[in-house]
Protein backbone atom coordinates (compact mmCIF):
# COMPACT_ATOMS: atom_id res chain seq x y z
CA UNK A 1 0.00 0.00 0.00
CA UNK A 2 1.23 3.31 -0.79
CA UNK A 3 2.12 5.31 2.58
CA UNK A 4 -0.38 8.64 3.62
CA UNK A 5 1.20 11.61 2.28
CA UNK A 6 2.86 14.43 4.51
CA UNK A 7 0.88 17.79 4.70
CA UNK A 8 5.02 19.22 3.80
CA UNK A 9 5.59 19.10 0.04
CA UNK A 10 9.00 17.34 -0.81
CA UNK A 11 9.59 19.55 -4.16
CA UNK A 12 8.57 23.06 -3.86
CA UNK A 13 9.12 26.01 -6.15
CA UNK A 14 8.02 29.29 -6.28
CA UNK A 15 8.31 31.51 -9.68
CA UNK A 16 11.40 29.74 -10.77
CA UNK A 17 12.91 31.07 -13.26
CA UNK A 18 16.37 29.57 -14.86
CA UNK A 19 17.62 31.39 -17.47
CA UNK A 20 20.64 30.18 -19.81
CA UNK A 21 23.20 32.85 -20.76
CA UNK A 22 25.50 32.85 -24.44
CA UNK A 23 28.60 34.74 -24.16
CA UNK A 24 30.70 34.97 -26.91
CA UNK A 25 34.45 34.23 -27.50
CA UNK A 26 34.75 37.86 -25.35
CA UNK A 27 32.49 36.41 -22.95
CA UNK A 28 30.32 39.42 -23.75
CA UNK A 29 26.29 38.54 -23.97
CA UNK A 30 25.12 37.56 -26.77
CA UNK A 31 21.85 36.75 -25.71
CA UNK A 32 19.82 35.43 -22.93
CA UNK A 33 17.10 32.26 -23.04
CA UNK A 34 14.74 31.28 -20.64
CA UNK A 35 14.48 28.07 -20.41
CA UNK A 36 12.01 27.65 -17.50
CA UNK A 37 10.10 31.13 -16.54
CA UNK A 38 8.18 31.52 -13.23
CA UNK A 39 7.14 27.82 -12.41
CA UNK A 40 5.36 27.28 -9.25
CA UNK A 41 4.89 23.75 -7.98
CA UNK A 42 4.03 21.45 -4.84
CA UNK A 43 4.83 18.32 -4.64
CA UNK A 44 3.56 16.07 -1.79
CA UNK A 45 5.81 13.09 -0.02
CA UNK A 46 3.96 9.73 -2.12
CA UNK A 47 3.29 11.40 -5.12
CA UNK A 48 3.78 10.18 -8.60
CA UNK A 49 3.90 13.84 -10.65
CA UNK A 50 4.75 13.70 -14.35
CA UNK A 51 5.84 16.12 -16.33
CA UNK A 52 5.74 16.22 -20.15
CA UNK A 53 6.82 18.76 -22.85
CA UNK A 54 8.18 18.49 -26.38
CA UNK A 55 12.34 19.16 -26.64
CA UNK A 56 13.17 22.51 -25.52
CA UNK A 57 10.15 22.92 -22.96
CA UNK A 58 12.36 23.49 -20.18
CA UNK A 59 11.50 20.29 -18.59
CA UNK A 60 14.85 18.55 -18.13
CA UNK A 61 16.11 22.06 -17.02
CA UNK A 62 13.40 21.97 -14.38
CA UNK A 63 14.47 18.29 -12.82
CA UNK A 64 18.21 19.12 -12.47
CA UNK A 65 16.61 22.05 -10.24
CA UNK A 66 15.13 19.15 -8.06
CA UNK A 67 18.36 18.11 -6.48
CA UNK A 68 20.92 21.11 -7.01
CA UNK A 69 22.11 20.35 -10.42
CA UNK A 70 21.11 24.20 -10.98
CA UNK A 71 20.03 26.78 -9.14
CA UNK A 72 17.60 29.35 -9.65
CA UNK A 73 18.15 32.58 -11.59
CA UNK A 74 15.07 33.98 -9.74
CA UNK A 75 12.76 32.36 -7.28
CA UNK A 76 13.28 29.43 -4.92
CA UNK A 77 12.92 25.77 -4.86
CA UNK A 78 12.86 23.82 -1.96
CA UNK A 79 13.93 20.36 -1.44
CA UNK A 80 11.95 18.51 1.90
CA UNK A 81 12.31 22.37 3.17
CA UNK A 82 15.89 22.94 2.86
CA UNK A 83 16.67 25.49 -0.08
CA UNK A 84 18.76 24.70 -2.68
CA UNK A 85 20.73 28.11 -3.34
CA UNK A 86 22.27 27.25 0.15
CA UNK A 87 25.73 25.27 -0.46
CA UNK A 88 25.83 23.96 2.57
CA UNK A 89 22.73 21.73 2.13
CA UNK A 90 23.20 20.49 -1.36
CA UNK A 91 24.73 17.52 0.30
CA UNK A 92 21.51 16.53 2.05
CA UNK A 93 19.42 17.95 -0.75
CA UNK A 94 21.31 15.16 -3.28
CA UNK A 95 20.55 12.43 -0.78
CA UNK A 96 16.55 13.48 -0.26
CA UNK A 97 16.67 13.50 -3.97
CA UNK A 98 17.71 11.42 -6.46
CA UNK A 99 18.26 12.07 -9.76
CA UNK A 100 18.13 9.01 -12.53
CA UNK A 101 19.73 10.54 -16.66
CA UNK A 102 18.68 8.86 -19.58
CA UNK A 103 21.21 7.52 -20.43
CA UNK A 104 22.43 4.66 -17.72
CA UNK A 105 26.04 4.35 -18.84
CA UNK A 106 27.06 7.51 -17.44
CA UNK A 107 25.85 6.51 -13.77
CA UNK A 108 27.12 3.19 -13.83
CA UNK A 109 30.47 2.72 -12.63
CA UNK A 110 31.31 -0.45 -10.71
CA UNK A 111 32.73 -3.07 -12.96
CA UNK A 112 29.78 -6.16 -10.92
CA UNK A 113 25.71 -4.67 -10.81
CA UNK A 114 26.05 -5.23 -6.61
CA UNK A 115 29.00 -2.85 -6.24
CA UNK A 116 27.80 -0.15 -8.29
CA UNK A 117 24.56 -0.15 -6.26
CA UNK A 118 27.18 -0.17 -2.82
CA UNK A 119 28.88 3.13 -4.13
CA UNK A 120 26.38 5.47 -2.97
CA UNK A 121 25.75 4.63 0.61
CA UNK A 122 29.87 3.65 0.58
CA UNK A 123 30.79 7.41 0.41
CA UNK A 124 27.84 8.16 2.86
CA UNK A 125 29.57 6.22 5.32
CA UNK A 126 27.08 3.89 5.73
CA UNK A 127 28.36 0.98 7.56
CA UNK A 128 29.25 -1.94 5.42
CA UNK A 129 26.83 -4.82 6.79
CA UNK A 130 24.25 -2.44 6.00
CA UNK A 131 25.64 -1.32 2.94
CA UNK A 132 25.19 -4.98 1.31
CA UNK A 133 21.54 -5.08 3.16
CA UNK A 134 20.54 -1.39 0.83
CA UNK A 135 21.50 -3.58 -1.61
CA UNK A 136 19.98 -6.51 -1.53
CA UNK A 137 16.74 -5.06 -0.87
CA UNK A 138 17.30 -2.03 -3.61
CA UNK A 139 17.95 -4.64 -6.19
CA UNK A 140 14.85 -6.60 -5.07
CA UNK A 141 12.89 -3.90 -5.33
CA UNK A 142 13.89 -3.07 -8.77
CA UNK A 143 13.70 -6.70 -9.88
CA UNK A 144 17.83 -7.10 -10.77
CA UNK A 145 18.39 -9.23 -7.45
CA UNK A 146 19.32 -11.66 -9.80
CA UNK A 147 21.70 -10.31 -11.70
CA UNK A 148 23.75 -8.65 -8.59
CA UNK A 149 26.65 -10.68 -9.74
CA UNK A 150 26.73 -9.78 -13.30
CA UNK A 151 28.96 -7.37 -15.13
CA UNK A 152 26.59 -4.05 -16.39
CA UNK A 153 28.05 -4.51 -19.62
CA UNK A 154 26.01 -8.36 -20.19
CA UNK A 155 22.79 -6.27 -19.05
CA UNK A 156 20.37 -4.71 -21.85
CA UNK A 157 19.89 -0.82 -21.94
CA UNK A 158 16.39 -1.52 -19.52
CA UNK A 159 18.39 -3.46 -16.94
CA UNK A 160 21.24 -1.24 -16.98
CA UNK A 161 18.49 1.80 -16.26
CA UNK A 162 16.86 -0.63 -13.26
CA UNK A 163 20.78 -1.08 -12.16
CA UNK A 164 21.03 3.12 -11.81
CA UNK A 165 17.55 3.22 -10.20
CA UNK A 166 18.93 0.76 -7.65
CA UNK A 167 21.79 2.44 -7.14
CA UNK A 168 19.83 5.71 -6.45
CA UNK A 169 17.47 3.98 -4.54
CA UNK A 170 19.70 2.27 -2.22
CA UNK A 171 20.57 5.93 -0.79
CA UNK A 172 17.34 5.73 0.94
CA UNK A 173 16.23 8.58 -0.87
CA UNK A 174 12.66 10.15 -0.13
CA UNK A 175 12.22 11.13 -4.07
CA UNK A 176 13.52 10.22 -7.27
CA UNK A 177 13.66 12.23 -10.23
CA UNK A 178 13.60 10.42 -13.47
CA UNK A 179 15.01 12.52 -16.15
CA UNK A 180 13.85 11.24 -19.56
CA UNK A 181 14.79 7.59 -18.16
CA UNK A 182 13.53 5.78 -21.60
CA UNK A 183 14.65 7.76 -23.92
CA UNK A 184 17.72 5.66 -24.85
CA UNK A 185 15.68 2.42 -24.72
CA UNK A 186 13.41 0.32 -26.78
CA UNK A 187 9.25 -0.35 -25.70
CA UNK A 188 10.67 -3.70 -23.90
CA UNK A 189 13.34 -1.64 -22.20
CA UNK A 190 10.96 1.48 -21.42
CA UNK A 191 8.22 -0.87 -20.03
CA UNK A 192 10.72 -2.39 -18.07
CA UNK A 193 11.46 0.63 -16.48
CA UNK A 194 8.21 2.06 -15.85
CA UNK A 195 6.85 -1.04 -13.89
CA UNK A 196 9.99 -0.51 -11.56
CA UNK A 197 9.41 3.23 -11.11
CA UNK A 198 5.82 2.61 -10.15
CA UNK A 199 6.44 -0.41 -7.70
CA UNK A 200 8.82 1.67 -5.72
CA UNK A 201 6.27 4.49 -5.78
CA UNK A 202 2.85 2.31 -4.94
CA UNK A 203 4.94 -0.27 -2.67
CA UNK A 204 8.31 1.92 -1.22
CA UNK A 205 6.24 4.96 -1.23
CA UNK A 206 8.65 6.89 -2.17
CA UNK A 207 7.97 10.18 -4.58
CA UNK A 208 8.55 9.94 -8.21
CA UNK A 209 9.01 12.59 -10.52
CA UNK A 210 8.96 11.47 -14.37
CA UNK A 211 10.45 13.91 -16.62
CA UNK A 212 9.21 12.08 -19.88
CA UNK A 213 8.00 13.07 -23.69
CA UNK A 214 6.56 9.80 -23.80
CA UNK A 215 2.70 9.83 -23.28
CA UNK A 216 2.13 6.13 -22.14
CA UNK A 217 4.50 6.52 -19.38
CA UNK A 218 2.40 8.90 -17.40
CA UNK A 219 -1.20 7.17 -17.02
CA UNK A 220 -0.53 5.57 -13.57
CA UNK A 221 0.66 9.24 -12.47
CA UNK A 222 -1.50 10.62 -10.00
CA UNK A 223 -0.69 14.16 -11.34
CA UNK A 224 0.43 15.85 -14.69
CA UNK A 225 2.13 19.30 -15.25
CA UNK A 226 2.75 20.03 -19.19
CA UNK A 227 5.36 22.75 -20.02
CA UNK A 228 5.46 24.53 -22.85
CA UNK A 229 8.39 27.54 -23.35
CA UNK A 230 9.66 27.27 -19.69
CA UNK A 231 5.81 27.60 -18.42
CA UNK A 232 3.51 25.11 -17.12
CA UNK A 233 0.63 25.31 -19.81
CA UNK A 234 -1.43 22.36 -18.28
CA UNK A 235 -2.35 20.63 -15.11
CA UNK A 236 -4.51 18.28 -13.81
CA UNK A 237 -4.92 14.31 -13.69
CA UNK A 238 -3.77 12.23 -16.80
CA UNK A 239 -7.32 11.34 -17.64
CA UNK A 240 -8.14 15.74 -17.40
CA UNK A 241 -4.85 15.72 -19.84
CA UNK A 242 -5.74 13.00 -22.10
CA UNK A 243 -9.39 14.73 -22.39
CA UNK A 244 -7.74 17.43 -24.82
CA UNK A 245 -6.38 16.09 -27.48
CA UNK A 246 -6.42 18.87 -29.62
CA UNK A 247 -4.90 21.01 -27.34
CA UNK A 248 -1.72 18.52 -26.93
CA UNK A 249 -1.45 18.49 -30.13
CA UNK A 250 -0.99 22.65 -30.27
CA UNK A 251 1.72 21.63 -27.50
CA UNK A 252 3.53 19.60 -30.21
CA UNK A 253 2.90 16.01 -28.13
CA UNK A 254 2.17 12.89 -29.54
CA UNK A 255 -1.49 11.50 -28.05
CA UNK A 256 -1.38 7.64 -27.14
CA UNK A 257 -2.97 5.73 -30.21
CA UNK A 258 -6.37 4.49 -27.87
CA UNK A 259 -6.50 7.82 -26.75
CA UNK A 260 -6.38 9.18 -30.35
CA UNK A 261 -8.67 6.37 -31.58
CA UNK A 262 -11.07 7.16 -28.55
CA UNK A 263 -11.29 10.89 -29.98
CA UNK A 264 -11.79 10.23 -33.56
CA UNK A 265 -15.09 7.87 -32.73
CA UNK A 266 -16.69 10.08 -30.61
CA UNK A 267 -15.78 13.08 -33.32
CA UNK A 268 -17.62 10.52 -35.27
CA UNK A 269 -20.99 10.08 -33.19
CA UNK A 270 -19.82 7.03 -31.08
CA UNK A 271 -21.03 8.17 -27.19
CA UNK A 272 -17.19 7.53 -25.61
CA UNK A 273 -16.11 8.75 -22.12
CA UNK A 274 -13.36 11.58 -22.40
CA UNK A 275 -9.76 10.76 -21.66
CA UNK A 276 -9.54 6.95 -22.51
CA UNK A 277 -6.23 5.97 -21.62
CA UNK A 278 -5.85 2.29 -22.09
CA UNK A 279 -6.68 -0.70 -24.63
CA UNK A 280 -8.78 -2.07 -22.05
CA UNK A 281 -10.94 1.07 -20.89
CA UNK A 282 -11.86 1.28 -24.75
CA UNK A 283 -13.09 -2.16 -25.14
CA UNK A 284 -15.06 -1.97 -22.13
CA UNK A 285 -16.78 1.48 -23.25
CA UNK A 286 -17.61 -0.50 -26.52
CA UNK A 287 -18.87 -3.59 -24.87
CA UNK A 288 -21.09 -1.12 -22.54
CA UNK A 289 -21.91 0.91 -25.55
CA UNK A 290 -23.38 -2.38 -27.30
CA UNK A 291 -24.98 -3.69 -24.79
CA UNK A 292 -26.85 -0.52 -23.63
CA UNK A 293 -27.62 -0.44 -27.50
CA UNK A 294 -29.08 -4.31 -27.70
CA UNK A 295 -31.05 -3.44 -24.31
CA UNK A 296 -32.72 -0.31 -26.24
CA UNK A 297 -33.55 -2.70 -29.24
CA UNK A 298 -35.13 -5.26 -26.98
CA UNK A 299 -36.97 -2.64 -24.81
CA UNK A 300 -38.50 -1.23 -28.16
CA UNK A 301 -39.68 -4.76 -29.24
Amino acid sequence: MRKNRNIMGIIKTKDLTFEYIRRDEDGNVEGITTAVDKVNLDIKQGDFIAILGHNGSGKSTLAKHMNAILNPTEGTVWVDGMDTSDESLTWNIRQTAGMVFQNPDNQIIGQVVEEDVGFGPENMGVPTKEIWERVEESLKAVGMYEYRKYSPNKLSGGQKQRVSIAGVLAMHPKCIVLDEPTAMLDPSGRKEVIRAVRALNDVEGVTVILITHYMEEIIHANRVFVMDEGKIAMEGTPREIFSQVERLKELRLDVPQVTLLAYELKKRGVKLPDGILTIKELADALTDLKCNTDTVKLSNL
